[in-house]
Formats: structure tokens, C-alpha cells, sequence
């Protein structure tokens, strides 16, 4: 009985592990989804509508920032109504019109402090992790 107990607990540590780290990794993309859609627009020479910035953040996260694209579009209205990103609608051949984003010369004042402090906070938790605190 004991080992039956012992067998059903070890299942459940392993869905229990599982869940927490969808969780904690669903609250880290939470936490930098605005700092990377600003990098990814920053380093774009044109402006991008959202399909092709999902379709960036595949190709350079290698999978971490993958996501649904549509959480994509909530972070990009708050970051064009922060004045961070501006936006123009333009027809497209194949479907509805598209919505392309441009970062602002704001965006990329207020991208480098962010990234100044993503950096401060990485470099933190990895002192942290080391057992260097």
C-alpha cells in the first residue's frame, strides 16, 4: 500500500513540476514580451505588421518566446498608446488591410533603459544562481 501511495505521488510530482514550470514560464514571457517586441522592431529596417513580428520572435527565441500570436496584439496597442510604437494601416493583396508598427525615437530611448536594466536583473539572478551573493 505503501509503495502504491509512494508510485501515485511520484505521477504527481511529475504533472505538479510540469504545471509550475508552464507557469513560471508563462510569468517570464509576461515580464519581457514588451522589451523584445521593442528589440525585434528596433532592429527592423521597416516597419512590420504582427504575423511577421511573431514569425521573428520564432526565428531568434528559439522557441522560448513562441506564443499565440494574438497576445501578441494587446502588448502592441499599450505600446503604441505609451507613444513607444507608432502604426499606419495598409491594404493587403492577400487579405484584409494590415496594421504595421514602427518603434518611436521614444521607443528607443525608453528600449535602451529597458535593456540597461533587463541586463542589471540578468546579471543579478545569474550572480544568484552561482551561489555568487
Amino acid at each position: 500500500m505503501l509503495q502504491s501511495w509512494i508510485s501515485s505521488r511520484a505521477g504527481e510530482d511529475v504533472d505538479d513540476s510540469a504545471s509550475q514550470l508552464k507557469k513560471f514560464q508563462k510569468e517570464l514571457a509576461a515580464g519581457t514580451v514588451s522589451l523584445v517586441l521593442l528589440a525585434v522592431l528596433s532592429q527592423s529596417r521597416q516597419p512590420m505588421y504582427g504575423y511577421q513580428i511573431a514569425k521573428r520572435l520564432e526565428e531568434v527565441g528559439e522557441g522560448v518566446l513562441t506564443g499565440k500570436q494574438s497576445a501578441l496584439y494587446p502588448v502592441l496597442r499599450n505600446l503604441e498608446a505609451a507613444e513607444l510604437l507608432a502604426s499606419e494601416v495598409e491594404p493587403s493583396v492577400s487579405g484584409p488591410p494590415r496594421r504595421y508598427y514602427r518603434i518611436t525615437k521614444w521607443g528607443r530611448e525608453v528600449l535602451r533603459e529597458w535593456v540597461a536594466a533587463w541586463n542589471a536583473t540578468r546579471d543579478s539572478v545569474d550572480s544568484v544562481l552561482e551561489g555568487g551573493v
